[in-house]
């Protein structure tokens, strides 16, 4: 880590404006598709496997080039890999904003995620350089509060540009704010670098993009395809493998990019098992929400990124209030009561009917927000909290690329049991087979379907469909944090050194990352 002793940059503040700029469009960015998916289905006529690799070619990237990321930029200089993130930020926001077709907007999502990757561990490790210790903990604590400002900024301002402009304006927005962020980096930020960092191993990046690649295709293939298909099966053999040949690989390095010991430690690992199923489970939930919300209950846009702000709510309320919380009754105790409280939500929300109504989903919605704050923060702090001091780079960095795994595995698993289900219930009966296909591919486009045929039934069939899936998907959601808390309970050892950590959850993985 670079420490400055020289009188700080009276342009700090500045700089830091341009990075929380920075952070906040990663941050809403990671939000904002979920509302544009349906809108973008209509349009380009996505399927619901095309949908989950519009969201999933943004994670898988952003999980396997994070670690790489952050030792480039301790290698060749923290400034020029910032800027370079944001560049490339930039061209694939330019990429999705002009493309017509779903193979474009998969790419664009996929070249934004290897810049997101360069941003996130380099805009904190950039502050040691720009601020004394005793401002540091206050500029670390802006940063977080914009990370965790974007997610929930994320709906409503996709919302309000698709019921404004076409759906491409949810990637050009990030062009102006990338723009001034290079611009502020250029102008504003000192260049440091810290030579002595682990060399990048190019043979374990491309494994893990390759091994979570193939895992992921076999997932979402799956339901269209069956479980017993050779590609499948192909696929998911192959991901196992070249996943087992990473560890393997890393476990003798002398040097490895990707610490596994780690995870010999017990309360890094069952900590950070608790928050990725958080992940899981959070954007999975992320993923199928909008179609219900738009093509069932029938809202626009703007109308259904709003109406997700009670999970949002719920999350910044547990985020203010986990700290007390856990400094009273332990961290083991409060990220086993929040997986608990998570559970309760998930099988409430598996009750939802075609005529439940939004009132009720807002109920179960802002219940789930709670028990995400209370299981995610005093995880994530408790995970952090057993690393020695002088592997808390490779810690946060390990826990951060998991916790996107889990992302990206959620969106996957939980939206290919969607698509089966909503597949095998849909009445289909009397549509040409052309029809019949085009339906069965999501709800927005059985609705499409529906509307050009004028069939009320499709329709009914079509929302009944899907709210059975969704139901089904919060039932797996339900029984897996059940079964976590119950882990939780009975392995987590007493993390003290948790109750020390007081930002948002969403960049606690970030301020140790390498610096």
């Amino acid at each position: 880590m670079v420490t400055v002793t020289h009188t700080p940059d009276p342009r700090r503040w500045w700089a830091l404006a341009a990075l929380v700029a920075s952070m906040l469009t990663l941050g809403f960015d990671m939000t904002i598709l979920n509302v544009a998916l349906p809108t973008m289905a209509a349009d380009l006529g996505a399927s619901t496997g095309e949908q989950q690799w519009m969201a999933d070619a943004y994670v898988i990237v952003f999980a396997a080039l994070m670690l790489p990321a952050g030792l480039l930029g301790d290698r060749f200089g923290r400034r020029l890999m910032l800027i370079t993130g944001l560049g490339v930020f930039l061209a694939g926001s330019l990429i999705g904003a002009l493309a017509d077709d779903v193979t474009w907007v998969i790419v664009a999502r996929a070249v934004m995620g290897i810049g997101a990757a360069l941003v996130t561990p380099l805009a904190l490790s950039v502050l040691p350089a720009l601020f004394a210790p005793q401002e540091r903990t206050k500029a670390v604590g802006i940063m977080s509060a914009a990370s965790a400002l974007g997610l929930p900024l994320g709906p409503i301002i996709g919302g309000w540009l698709l019921d404004h402009f076409w759906w491409g304006s949810v990637f050009l927005v990030n062009v102006p704010m990338a723009a001034v962020g290079i611009a502020a980096c250029v102008f504003l930020l000192p260049e440091t670098r810290d030579p002595a960092s682990p060399k990048v191993d190019t043979v374990s990046t491309a494994l893990t993009a390759a091994g979570l690649g193939a895992l992921i295709y076999a997932i979402i293939e799956a339901p269209t395809r069956g479980w017993g298909d050779p590609l499948v099966l192909g696929m998911s053999g192959a991901g196992l493998l070249l996943i087992a040949g990473l560890v393997v690989r890393e476990r003798r390095a002398e040097r490895p990019m990707l610490d596994m010991a780690l995870l010999g430690h017990r309360g890094f690992l069952f900590n950070t098992l608790a928050a990725t199923l958080v992940m899981f489970i959070l954007s999975g939930l992320l993923f199928v929400l909008p179609p219900y919300l738009q093509a069932v209950l029938g809202h626009d846009a703007l109308g259904t990124g709003v109406r997700l702000l009670p999970m949002m709510g719920g999350l910044l309320v547990a985020t203010r209030a986990a700290q007390p919380v856990i400094a009273r009754f332990g961290a083991r105790a409060v990220v086993s009561a929040g997986l608990v409280v998570l559970a309760f939500a998930a099988l409430l929300g598996s009750r939802t009917t075609v005529d439940s109504g939004y009132g009720f989903t807002a109920l179960w919605l802002s219940i789930a927000g709670v028990g995400f704050g209370f299981s995610v923060i005093p995880a994530m702090s408790g995970a952090l909290g057993t690393l020695p001091r002088d592997r808390a780079g490779s810690g946060s960095g390990l826990l951060m690329t998991l916790r996107q795994v889990g992302a990206a595995l959620g969106i996957a698993l939980l939206g290919s049991v969607l698509s089966g289900v909503f597949r095998d219930r849909l009445d289909v009966t009397g549509l040409p087979a052309p029809a019949a296909d085009t339906a069965g591919e999501s709800v927005v486009a059985a609705h499409v379907v529906a509307e050009r045929t004028g069939s009320a039934d499709l329709i009914a069939s079509a929302n009944g469909a899907y709210v059975h899936g969704m139901g089904l998907v919060l039932l797996v959601c339900g029984i897996a944090a059940l079964v976590s808390a119950l882990l939780a309970a009975a392995f987590l050892p007493g993390t003290p050194e948790a109750e020390e950590e007081p930002d948002p959850p969403v960049a606690l993985p970030q301020e140790d990352a390498r610096q």
